[in-house]
């Protein structure tokens, strides 16, 4: 790591504190006031240009750098943190940082996010002088539900300065402290999420061929969506589909007249994601058609597309975390079909979002993601701050 952008004590103490702080009094999608407060009054500290209330409760701070940059050309790196918690109630009560606010936790890292974006804004703020091109942090409310990086993208913050390209950090319980995860291509799925609506005709339950049963329906429809995942797509292709949901009837001797299911499409490859698409709608209205019934689905205009990690950045964020991690705790991580808005970002311009561990089994800190028990080892703050320091400063370095 260059010596102009090392960490020091009063980094590592500012970023341990401002985690513990966010993970006190977490704020759900789009009430995110006082995290962004916290944020903003931190930039401005460090010197950083601040733009508040962008897509309502975002927070974009711009640093420019002043060296002199790479015969390539002066880049523009996005460091992007979501901020949002999730509304659980927290289950590691006794320590001295759990929530405050029951019904709302950090179960899914985005506190330490935050802190590792900030305390990275401060690293590279103090070696501004020496620093060949310019860094935006997008510090992005609601990533948990209907996502704040469209609207933040559409406000303007990829614009001014241009951004060429963007990173992140997603803190990981399925690796462990001092490991990270990075790789090229899809690293998040296509995530549609769907209401199925079967409609038949009530009646008496004793007269059920007076009727058309929903119910009936439903249970062969779900099967048939299945098969989908078996028959019609390629097994090299990861794909899932859940019914998660249904709800019908309302009493167990009437027959009701429709029964809605709400599920969830994932999916890597856009040709696939298109084409099981229409298949559930095919699939559905057959079955319900050939039981006297209908069936009509509608799709969740929130579903957000893949990850996809550009293969370029990531070598470089690969090689930032050999020197960082070493070699052998650079991994592969299992795939996953989860979704995130950060694929917005990707989408518009090339980059990697890449995993850093945070379990430490040893320790019983092991909780999954959006889990009661979800904790991390603090010990990876430090290991993200110089991954976005690292990669930022060689990427705009030119490599």
């Amino acid at each position: 790591m260059d010596s102009h952008f090392s960490r020091t004590p009063n980094d590592d103490r500012l970023v341990l504190e401002l985690r513990r702080d966010l993970h006190m009094h977490p704020e759900l999608a789009w009430e995110e006031v006082r995290t962004a407060g916290r944020i903003a009054e931190l930039a401005r500290n460090a010197g950083l240009e601040v733009r508040e209330g962008v897509a309502k409760t975002g927070v974009i701070a711009v640093l420019r750098g002043g060296a002199t940059p790479p015969a390539s050309g002066r880049r523009t790196m996005l460091i992007r943190a979501d901020m949002d918690a999730l509304p659980i109630n927290e289950a590691t009560a006794g320590r001295p940082h759990a929530s405050t606010s029951p019904g709302k936790m950090h179960a899914c890292g985005h506190d330490g996010h935050v802190a590792m974006a900030v305390g990275a804004a401060c690293v590279l703020a103090r070696g501004r002088a020496n620093l060949p091109g310019d860094v935006v942090f997008a510090f992005q409310p609601a990533e948990e539900t209907d996502g704040g990086a469209a609207p933040m993208i559409a406000a303007g913050a990829l614009v001014d300065p241009k951004v060429d390209a963007a990173i992140g950090i997603h803190l990981a319980n399925t690796i462990e402290v001092g490991q990270v995860a990075a790789q090229p291509g899809p690293v998040t799925a296509a995530t549609d999420g769907f209401v199925l609506t079967i409609r038949g005709k009530g009646g008496h339950a004793a007269r059920p061929h007076l009727s058309v049963d929903p119910i009936a329906i439903a249970a062969q429809v779900i099967p048939s969506l299945h098969m989908l995942l078996t028959r019609e797509k390629s097994p090299a292709q990861p794909g899932v589909l859940t019914i998660g949901a249904i709800h019908a009837g309302t009493a167990g001797n009437v027959i009701a007249d429709s029964c809605e299911m709400r599920g969830t499409l994932r999916t890597y490859d856009p040709e696939v994601r298109t084409y099981l698409r229409r298949r559930v709608e095919e699939v559905t209205a057959s079955v319900a058609a050939a039981n006297r019934g209908s069936a009509v689905v509608e799709w969740d205009g929130g579903a957000y597309p893949p990850t996809v990690n550009d293969p370029h950045v990531t070598a470089i964020v690969r090689q930032v975390a050999a020197g960082v991690v070493g070699d052998a705790n650079v991994v592969v991580h299992e795939a996953s079909l989860g979704g995130d808005d950060m694929a917005y970002f990707l989408e518009a311009v090339p980059g990697c979002y890449f995993r850093v561990g945070s379990a430490n089994t040893e320790k019983g800190i092991n909780g999954p993601g959006h889990s009661p028990r979800f904790d991390i080892d603090e010990a990876c703050l430090p290991i993200g701050v110089d991954l976005l320091v690292g990669t930022t400063v060689a990427y705009l370095s030119g490599v």
